[in-house]
């Protein structure tokens, strides 16, 4: 049954006021997943923007901040004390990390937590660079958007990779046999904490992957964020879908989509690109052939 407004928690396990960069979605979408995991919880968070930001603000629960690439193997070892101890009945093991210390410095980590058969559930916000330390591009950078270390010049236009080939983490994750894995988006919080309780109730490790748009690192007006969070969705740039036990089933279905030019103008990282026809085109192309290709998997 899908999660309605009346079912969502008033407690919050998240102290008042933190160090966050206004209108940070992340901020918002750990609140909605404390709120789903509730207060037996063990929180281990790998280096990042909402490692930072916990230095005050702090979750009214255990919170760790470990290394960029080590927070699947923290997890791990929290996982087999607890279980040691007989303690491991009812709580939640949660680890949150960026898109680098996902998709890129901790990817063996992760995969080798998962291949233990871990009980946790990982949750990545993806705001697709390294915000925390300058906006550099990662491994979900989108194709075309201007970084730190994609600089727009004579010679590079941003991100120049081709637009398929952009990790796509959930796949990634779920090649790996696990029982739960699924794509979701700030946009759409209730999806987001259908998922997180989804996640919760399986044993064995789950994997949720959040777009979760910056407004500092990507240019965009605070008062848009949850407009370019949506729209990412009805474009088809982002697919919400879920995977369990294998079986894929999209949760949120666009039947229109809108073009990838409602999406970009709102970001100032794809500045250079507004007015350019042939590069939207590109960038529209990479779109069309990826939702495609995610839609061709998913069941009926």
């Amino acid at each position: 049954m899908a999660m309605k407004l009346k079912d969502v928690s008033r407690e919050e396990h998240l102290s008042l006021g933190n160090l966050a960069c206004a209108g940070c979605p992340e901020m918002l979408g750990f609140r909605h997943t404390l709120k789903v995991l509730g207060k037996n919880t063990i929180v281990i968070n790998a280096t990042g923007c909402l490692a930072v930001v916990m230095q005050m603000g702090v979750p009214k629960v255990p919170h760790f901040h470990v290394l960029f690439e080590n927070a699947p193997a923290v997890i791990s070892g929290i996982d087999d004390a607890l279980k040691a101890m007989g303690k491991r009945e009812d709580m939640n093991l949660l680890v949150v990390a960026g898109d680098g210390g996902t998709a890129d410095i901790g990817l063996s980590s992760l995969s080798g937590a998962i291949e233990r058969n871990q009980d946790f559930i990982y949750l990545c916000y993806d705001n697709e660079s390294y915000m925390n330390t300058g906006g550099q591009r990662s491994g979900t950078t989108s194709f075309g958007a201007r970084t730190s270390t994609t600089p727009i010049g004579s010679v590079t236009k941003g991100e120049d990779r081709p637009p398929e080939l952009k990790k796509d983490m959930v796949e990634i994750v779920a090649a790996h046999h696990i029982p739960y894995a699924a794509s979701a988006s700030i946009g759409y919080p209730l999806d987001l904490m259908e998922k997180v309780q989804k996640a919760a109730a399986v044993r064995g490790p789950s994997y949720i992957h959040c777009h979760s748009p910056c407004p500092t690192g990507w240019g965009i007006d605070t008062r848009d964020i949850v407009k370019v969070a949506k729209l990412a969705v009805t474009t088809g740039c982002i697919v919400l879908y879920e995977m369990v036990d294998g079986v894929r089933k999209v949760t949120k279905k666009v039947s229109k989509r809108k073009p990838i030019g409602e999406y970009l103008k709102y970001q100032s990282r794809f500045k250079h690109v507004i007015g350019d026809e042939e590069a939207i085109a590109e960038i529209q192309r990479g779109v069309d052939e990826n939702f495609e290709a995610m839609m061709a998997k998913m069941s009926a």
